[in-house]
């Protein structure tokens, strides 16, 4: 049986692990919460007591962690998993990063003998829980043909893409949830003007699904609280993809257009919206409660 090192177990983390679990592989996980660590351990991975004891004899590894400075800590230097693993040993990083700490990663990598991959991911937490994630993967063809069967026992195959070169996921996933934010924003806008002008929040979701304003948040994740079963409005904004997530892949997608000379106005304006939510004491709800700032208690 296939074995995979799994270093990072939050709310991402530990569903992807159960699902590789899921699927026939054997997990070894490490994480430094023991309850996201005895969690993954129940359903059957067994628990290691560093990221360097997971990794041993690991065919796989799969880190899932908050930003760059926690992969690179784990990952680089003279006692980072690089250093421990044997040479060929397949690495895949799921966090999102700021891509040039990713293609630090691919060149240390390369200088320790490892195929390593930048294999960000869309969906959220639900995807995580049904594995059915989208994972957008930068590296070598090589790496990514070795890496499809461990990234399709978490995501949807189809949804598992080579998005070119080092780091260049991490660019795919900043620039997609740049535009997801503006398009959950722009929603939130259209269902606030409708309502409060006597429009049916379903009935106008409803016309605008089948119109030139649909997108993805009115698809499977409206933002109108009732709407749509399962989405988080419909629970308090509770749980989902976190203010606090949304606000980071924010500031990530707009170093990377400062750097690349791209005039992101729409992608700051987000950025800002956020970032007052935050302000607010809003970090941790789901990034749809964008629709509160919006509506008047009375409205929703």
């Amino acid at each position: 049986m296939p074995t995979v090192a799994f270093i990072g177990l939050g709310n991402m983390g530990g569903p992807m692990a159960k699902n590789l679990l899921n699927n026939g592989w054997a997990v070894t996980a490490f994480d430094l919460s023991e309850s996201g660590l005895s969690d993954v351990v129940a359903a059957g991975a067994v628990a290691a007591p560093s990221a360097h004891d997971a990794t041993s004899g690991a065919d796989v590894v799969v880190s899932m962690l908050p930003a760059g400075k926690h992969v690179k800590s784990v990952m680089l230097g003279d006692t980072g998993v690089f250093s421990q693993l044997p040479k060929g040993t397949l690495v895949l990083d799921a966090s999102t990063i700021d891509a040039a700490a990713a293609r630090e990663l691919h060149v240390a990598a390369r200088d320790s003998g490892i195929d390593f991959m930048d294999t960000p991911v869309s969906g959220g937490v639900a995807a995580a829980q049904a594995g059915t994630l989208a994972f957008m993967c930068g590296g070598t063809a090589e790496a990514f043909l070795r890496a499809k069967d461990v990234l399709k026992a978490m995501g949807n195959e189809e949804k598992i893409f080579h998005a070119g070169p080092d780091g260049a996921g991490q660019v795919a996933k900043a620039a997609n949830n740049m535009l997801l934010a503006i398009h959950m924003i722009g929603t939130c806008e259209a269902l606030a003007i409708g309502a409060a002008n006597g429009l049916d929040p379903s009935v106008q979701s409803a016309i605008m699904k089948a119109s030139s304003g649909n997108n993805w948040s009115l698809q499977v994740y409206n933002p109108w609280p009732g709407v749509m079963d399962g989405a988080p409005a419909g629970n308090d904004y509770k749980p989902g993809f976190m203010v606090d997530l949304m606000a980071k892949d924010l500031g990530l997608a707009i170093e990377l257009a400062e750097q690349s000379s791209v005039d992101a106005d729409f992608g700051r304006r987000a950025s800002e919206v956020y970032q007052s939510l935050q302000a607010a004491g809003l970090g941790r709800d789901d990034f749809s409660i964008v629709m509160q700032s919006l509506v008047k208690s009375d409205g929703a």
